[in-house]
């Protein structure tokens, strides 16, 4: 995904709340939107270098830009979590996710029971609920998630479970929005009821998947599978 119009320049100030930030771009300070309504603490700190996405000309908002990438340790990150459904869909595309490649029909933001999914697969008869997920937290090269508790992440997974019973396919796409993960667990201590709740999922036969990224100022795209230790 090559990012357009390209990122803007600025440096972290402080976050406001969980969807707003001051950013200094061009000597000024700016209200930039953070779409991500993760922690994110070791990332969003003061002066940290940070990408913005201009907001689309007459959209009618508070903030001039969203809060794209931040620069952590020499390495850009990713910290729109918007940003993997359309990572995803770019990479099912390009035919670069084996397990997808037989399904040819893609729907998009498909419900399923009592719960909304960001794809439904299909071809030949199977079916396959996706739902990806944003991560951007790593520690000693275990990517974590969620950095926070998330009710409607625990809700996603059991209806993935319950899609099995009906012979359904079912997956949960972990994209890691920066390129120094090895593993991906889930994060007990900010969420034990989603840890076990991914340790059934799996138990049960949904597939579970993650995927780092490679990330640059100018295009950010799926890279290489990591394994899932559930």
């Amino acid at each position: 995904m090559v990012f357009s119009p390209p990122l803007v320049e600025g440096e972290f100030v402080v976050r406001l709340n969980r969807f707003a930030a001051r950013v200094r771009v061009g000597g000024q300070d700016v209200l930039a939107h953070v779409p991500n309504s993760g922690r994110m603490t070791e990332l969003l700190v003061p002066g940290a270098p940070a990408l913005l996405a201009p907001a689309p000309q007459g959209a009618a908002r508070k903030t001039a830009y969203d809060l794209t990438l931040i620069r952590y340790r020499d390495q850009w990150v990713g910290v729109d979590a918007r940003l993997p459904s359309a990572l995803f869909a770019e990479a099912l595309a390009e035919g670069r996710l084996a397990p997808f490649r037989d399904f040819t029909d893609v729907r998009r933001e498909a419900r399923w029971g009592t719960s909304r999914f960001d794809f439904l697969l299909s071809a030949d008869g199977r079916s396959c609920l996706v739902e990806t997920k944003s991560v951007n937290l790593v520690e000693d090269g275990t990517a974590l998630f969620p950095d926070a508790p998330t009710a409607r992440g625990v809700r996603h997974l059991e209806t993935l479970i319950a899609s099995l019973e009906k012979g359904m396919e079912a997956a949960v796409v972990f994209v890691v929005q920066r390129a120094d993960a090895v593993r991906l667990m889930p994060h007990r201590g900010a969420d034990p009821a989603f840890a076990a709740a991914l340790a059934a999922a799996g138990a049960a036969g949904v597939m579970l998947l993650a995927c780092t990224c490679h990330v640059t100022p100018r295009e950010m795209r799926i890279d290489g599978p990591i394994p899932v230790e559930v």
